[in-house]
């Protein structure tokens, strides 16, 4: 089964490198949105292929899909490193033909107790809602992506509203590994007020507000 790793970047050079490092085997295809940067030059340095696409991650993964061997996709994050044994595991997860698409478990590399109780919520959101992120590195069989329609280059909650889509065609598993993902979001944010900002996000979302509304109230216009 071959794999091939989406990574979307803009200004990532200080993770990249860990995040490509990490893949081992695979394809890597960094999809990168206007770095300013050396980001495309240490990705390449590390073997990945590197594409430039519009600015906006939605965009930028859906681009890099088009062009993937793999029968496999994974979307990681540039901050994100994957576990050991990752590809058995999604190998493992997909024998079962009813299995379209999956991630991994959220670990957040910081030994602040907050992001203990961050990582419990991650693992009930799944439990209560079957929702998981983009953080936690999706994967689906490609085939299964392309049917659903890809992330529909939207700005923002990309990563629910594909996989709801997904869970459409079949099962969504989360796996046992867990990714290790950088706290700088949370800490740049104030870590209980970015938790809280993305329940607020998530809420207004499942009410039907539009992702590119979402973008401006999370970002600011």
């Amino acid at each position: 089964m071959k794999l091939t790793v989406i990574i979307p970047t803009l200004n990532e050079a200080a993770n990249i490198g860990r995040a490509v490092a990490g893949v081992d085997g695979a394809e890597v295809i960094v999809a990168d949105g206007g770095s300013t940067d050396s980001t495309r030059e240490v990705a390449l340095g590390l073997g990945a292929t590197v594409m430039e696409t519009k600015r906006g991650r939605g965009a930028q993964m859906d681009e890099a899909a088009k062009g993937a061997t793999g029968e496999v996709l994974l979307f990681l994050h540039a901050d994100t490193i994957l576990p050991g044994g990752w590809q058995e595991e999604i190998e493992r997860a997909l024998d079962d033909p009813g299995t379209v698409a999956g991630a991994f478990g959220l670990e957040i590399g910081s030994d602040h107790p907050w992001f203990r109780v961050v990582e419990a919520v991650v693992r009930l959101r799944y439990r209560l809602f079957g929702l998981v992120y983009g953080d936690q590195a999706i994967f689906a069989r490609k085939d299964a992506f392309h049917k659903a329609g890809g992330f529909r280059k939207l700005p923002l909650m990309e990563d629910v509203d594909c996989v709801k889509r997904l869970r459409g065609l079949g099962r969504v598993r989360l796996l046992k590994g867990s990714v290790v993902t950088s706290p700088r979001r949370w800490v740049a944010g104030g870590m209980v007020r970015n938790t809280l900002k993305n329940g607020v996000v998530l809420a207004l979302y499942l009410a039907g507000v539009s992702p590119e509304r979402l973008h401006e109230i999370y970002y600011g216009r």
